[in-house]
């Protein structure tokens, strides 16, 4: 037989082999984990869409500085795991519990006013938060709750779902949007222009004190950097450790091998058949 037959039958084995995608599978090590679990409720519904802040100097909607606030919260909280929920009429569970921060602050950055409907159902996105915090471990479950807070429609009322909350061991932490006094906050050049229409600070501040949380306006001077100071008192609970195995992949190898012995059988034969032509 030629010898390029043999190249070719060894040629035809490597792809097979390179095609079974043949791993190096280390040792398992073990990988502790800790941390919180964080749920963050962000109202979209229709008045989020007012004009009432400015943010580094452009006028913006509440929708945008929630945007802001939250997408900068999703980033810092390394460790923790969390989740998205969007509300306005409905309340929708957007992201469940996770690590991938960037995915949250990718669908919060998103999300649009309305998407779930115009009107403001606050009880209904608190029980929702709770529902999916009851697995979490007692004592690291947190919502975050960002709106312009008037509760205008829904299944639950807003202090009913927050007693659902506290019995559930939820501690619920409210950023009023759109109401309070003047004022910047953080380094971000935020200055609320006007106090909105419907803004409800006592059902707000009820629902945060009911729960065991904080309540506080954007609008007032370093409000973003107290919520991080409150969520960061909450220890981390130490998590089940995961057991990783280090693996590499090796079909490049025999993929490659593969090649060259394509590439060195086409100038076999370009040799014979010049040879043959001369």
């Amino acid at each position: 037989a030629r010898p390029w037959r043999w190249l070719a039958l060894l040629a035809w084995v490597l792809l097979v082999l390179a095609s079974a995608r043949p791993q190096w599978v280390g040792d398992p090590l073990g990988v502790p984990r800790s941390g919180r679990d964080l749920m963050l409720a962000v109202d979209i519904s229709g008045s989020m869409e007012e004009r009432d802040y400015l943010l580094a100097g452009r006028r913006v909607s509440r929708l945008a500085v929630v945007q802001q606030l939250a997408g900068d919260f999703a980033q810092r909280r390394e460790g923790d795991r969390l989740g998205l929920i969007l509300f306005g009429s409905r309340a929708y569970l957007q992201t469940p519990l996770t690590f991938d921060r960037a995915t949250v602050a990718t669908l919060l950055a998103e999300s649009v006013v309305g998407l779930a409907g115009r009107e403001t159902a606050i009880g209904d996105a608190i029980a929702l938060a709770v529902k999916r915090l009851r697995e979490a471990p007692a004592g690291e479950r947190v919502l975050i709750l960002l709106t312009d807070g008037e509760n205008t429609v829904g299944h639950i009322a807003p202090l009913e779902a927050a007693a659902l909350a506290a019995e559930a061991g939820v501690r619920v932490h409210v950023i009023g949007i759109g109401g309070g006094a003047d004022g910047r906050l953080g380094g971000l050049g935020l200055r609320l222009l006007r106090q909105g229409r419907g803004f409800d600070p006592e059902t707000l501040e009820a629902i945060a004190a009911r729960t065991g949380g904080r309540f506080f306006v954007a609008g007032a001077s370093e409000a973003l950097e107290a919520v991080y100071d409150e969520i960061d008192r909450i220890e981390p609970e130490a998590r089940e450790a995961r057991a990783l195995r280090p693996r590499v992949d090796l079909y490049p190898w025999p993929a490659g091998a593969a090649l060259l012995l394509a590439l060195l059988i086409a100038a076999v034969r370009l040799g014979a058949w010049r040879t043959e032509d001369g």
